[in-house]
């Protein structure tokens, strides 16, 4: 099934200034660009990523060892530059196998034209497409813009733990999870 659906990319989209970009996944010759990507974001933000995407090392990991079916980077790019990143996480077994999480970052420069909220969109889809009845996604307390911005998208707290995690520096902040139901409807459900 994710096959079929990956088969849609590239796509382009256009932002509400005009803007367009071309939406696909990752691949393996996306190393130095995707590494350039985190570089760009700035060291304070960098803080609440929970990998050290500054090392070459660990973009090569990602690079060469993709499994769209447990992580699905959905790349925005503007030409040859990755300008975002949108990426569904899903546990392949278990008792959270029909939940996925979806994370996202925009490079500083294309912020402020509706990138994320177009890349979460397009995330919430694809987890609906593929038969997914929940989506997570995970904040630090300060992180207020994004958690408007998900909850704008339907997503609703779960839970605020106070000063649960550490970010890079080691600063204590509190945990926030939010969901979002993805009822299957009899239009997605391919019910007539």
């Amino acid at each position: 099934m994710l096959d079929s659906i990956l088969e849609e990319y590239p796509k382009e989209i256009s932002l509400k200034d005009g803007f367009k970009s071309v939406l696909r996944p990752l691949k393996p010759s996306d190393e130095k660009a995707f590494h350039d990507f985190f570089l760009a974001v700035p060291e304070q933000e960098r803080m609440f990523i929970k990998h050290r995407v500054t090392e070459p090392e660990v973009i090569r990991d990602w690079c060469q060892n993709i499994d769209l079916g447990r992580n699905l980077p959905l790349l925005a790019l503007a030409g040859n530059k990755i300008i975002g990143d949108a990426t569904l996480h899903q546990q392949l077994g278990g008792w959270k196998r029909h939940i996925g999480r979806v994370s996202v970052l925009v490079h500083p420069q294309y912020r402020g034209r509706g990138l994320a909220k177009a890349l979460v969109v397009e995330i919430i889809d694809l987890a609906r497409n593929i038969g997914l009845e929940k989506l997570e996604a995970e904040f630090i307390g300060g992180q207020e813009t994004a958690m408007k911005m998900f909850g704008l998208l339907g997503f609703a707290p779960l839970v605020r733990l106070p000063d649960y995690v550490r970010d890079m520096k080691a600063i204590s902040h509190d945990y926030v999870l939010m969901g979002l139901g993805l009822e299957t409807d009899e239009e997605y459900a391919g019910m007539e």
